[in-house]
């Protein structure tokens, strides 16, 4: 009976130990100052053999945005899951997300910053990120649809207006301009967040 080699490290398990070092030195160092060579040293292997399972620093910088940016996501799917009216799960839904990205650059400036940078560099992994909210919010605008709750004829339509006016409190850098400035965005967050269910249809 012919056994699995047990010598040989499992691709998914090596991927999984390499972003594990990575995410914690872009954590404590940030990603600029973190070399592959860095990565390896800590893993005590070569940094030819890092390069075996990510072709460069910036596949390992796009799969640790992934896991960032998909915490957001299981957020707002849980959200989206749950029994609760339409208008109370977008409401908390937006104010999760926003939250989120405020305490990542309040609590973890060098991820970010990371992130800021995937935004500006238009990685592909913001994009799918952005569709994949959007998506959430579409079905939960369906959903209100259905109930009565809102009043709009295009679900996808709408997903995408209330993405573009939420922008302001969903963007990293405008988030950060925001702190820096000192602006009040949580009184800002919950009257935009009214104009949208209001937009909606949903009346008070």
């Amino acid at each position: 009976m012919n056994r699995p080699d047990r010598t040989r490290t499992d691709p998914d398990e090596m991927r999984a130990r390499i972003l594990a070092v990575a995410d914690e030195q872009f954590r404590r160092l940030g990603y600029h100052k973190t070399s592959v060579a860095d990565i390896a040293s800590e893993l005590g292997m070569s940094t030819a053999n890092v390069y075996r399972f990510f072709p460069s620093k910036g596949a390992i910088i796009e799969s640790i945005c992934g896991r960032v940016v998909n915490e957001v996501a299981e957020i707002a799917f849980a959200i989206a899951r749950t029994s609760a009216p339409a208008s109370e799960k977008l409401d908390q839904l937006l104010t999760a997300v926003h939250q989120h990205s405020k305490t990542t650059l309040v609590k973890e400036k060098r991820m970010h910053d990371m992130i800021v940078a995937a935004v500006q560099e238009k990685r592909a992994i913001i994009k799918a990120h952005t569709e994949r909210i959007v998506a959430i919010l579409q079905a939960i605008i369906r959903e209100g649809v259905e109930d009565g709750e809102f009043q709009v004829e295009n679900p996808a339509e709408a997903a995408c207006a209330v993405k573009t006016a939420f922008t302001p409190f969903f963007h990293p850098i405008l988030i950060e301009h925001c702190l820096q400035h000192g602006e009040d965005n949580e009184a800002g967050l919950r009257e935009q967040i009214r104009f949208i269910l209001k937009a909606l249809g949903k009346s008070d």
